[in-house]
């Protein structure tokens, strides 16, 4: 509950900002939106996040799967330039507070969408979401971290409850 609700007043912020200063977009993506999906996919997927930030992953499934976690309110995910991640769970999040599953698998098959692109300077590509969710489309169901037992919908347009 307290997500969700969170969400919604910082976007009535942002909306209150971008009204008042119509140069500037006020978005929130970034450390902020990266750590509400860190919270969210921990609720909902069978992983426990690292406790502070560590490099490369952001959790463990209780079977060892090393986990990277990206989250956005826009059209497209990070992916690093730096390393391939074990595994790549992506998603959107939406004003609401729910979210969708883009993308969940390995991380090379995550890398796929980026494989022929120049290093940036900030260390990321950026990939649309619809080239993230093509090659989800791809992921073998064994290759996936799974779903929490309490949740029983569709895994990717599965939203949060609270």
């Amino acid at each position: 509950m307290i997500i969700r609700k969170a969400i919604e007043d910082l976007l009535q912020i942002v909306e209150h900002l971008h009204i008042e200063y119509p140069k500037k977009q006020f978005t929130l993506d970034g450390r902020l939106v990266g750590d509400l999906g860190e919270i969210l996919v921990e609720q909902e997927y069978e992983l426990d996040l690292y406790d502070g930030i560590a490099a490369h992953h952001d959790g463990e499934t209780p079977d060892g799967r090393r986990v990277q976690i990206k989250a956005t309110m826009k059209k497209a995910l990070s992916f690093p330039i730096d390393h391939v991640p074990d595994y790549y769970l992506g998603i959107k999040i939406h004003p609401n507070g729910e979210f969708t599953e883009i993308f969940n698998g390995p991380g090379s098959v995550a890398a796929q969408s980026v494989k022929n692109r120049v290093p940036t300077k900030n260390g990321l590509h950026m990939v649309s979401l619809s080239a993230l969710q093509r090659l989800n489309q791809t992921v073998n169901d064994d290759d996936r971290i799974t779903r929490r037992a309490n949740n029983s919908l569709e895994p990717t347009t599965r939203g949060v409850i609270f």
